[in-house]
């Protein structure tokens, strides 16, 4: 009798490894959870139009010049948002600019952005306000959004190239939101 008591533990023994190997080898796939130990730096070239911002913003010194200024000024206002991003379920730090850049192209740029790696992380504009703290976390699935695109890396600095038909003035804020967790990383209000 214990011989076969034996066999049949060994047997329940071998079918509980059974599917705790299964469930552990679905939860590394779904969890990914070396990418938090993993930084992927990525390096695009800022478009020249963020360096003209500031350059366009000098004092002229006649009237007409004034006039022209003020005009490109506020063009560049209606066709430049940014931001900066703060923190929601992961350590982010950055800035966000929406642009048009010299040839007439809708740009995203993240410019020094350091945030955790993590799975299906993807960049959104969202019509939806920037909240701090934990309350902040899940605001964004909340409103409308467009993805963007998944995020190249977590650190550094990215371009990515929008539809022409985005308005700036529509969208509120960029979050980097993870559709693994249903969560945002981190998130920049615009302005």
């Amino acid at each position: 009798m214990t011989a076969k008591r034996f066999q049949m533990s060994r047997k329940k023994i071998s079918i509980i490894a059974a599917v705790l190997v299964v469930v552990l080898a679905v939860a590394l796939f779904v969890f990914k959870p070396w990418l938090l130990f993993i930084d992927k730096n990525v390096e695009d070239q800022l478009p020249a139009a963020l360096s003209s911002q500031t350059s366009t913003q000098s004092t002229p010194s006649t009237g007409d010049a004034m006039e022209r200024t003020d005009k490109m000024m506020a063009e560049n206002a209606a066709q430049h948002r940014q931001g900066t991003f703060i923190s929601h379920e992961h350590q982010t730090s950055g800035k966000v600019d929406l642009i048009v850049d010299a040839d007439g192209k809708k740009k995203l740029v993240l410019s020094n952005l350091s945030t955790s790696n993590g799975p299906d992380v993807h960049v959104w504009l969202s019509k939806g306000p920037v909240v701090e703290g934990q309350a902040g976390w899940f605001v964004a699935k909340d409103h409308e959004h467009f993805d963007v695109a998944p995020i190249k890396g977590n650190q550094g600095n990215q371009v990515y190239t929008l539809p022409d038909n985005i308005n700036f003035s529509d969208w509120k804020s960029v979050t980097l939101w993870c559709e693994a967790f249903n969560v945002s990383f981190g998130a920049a209000e615009l302005s």
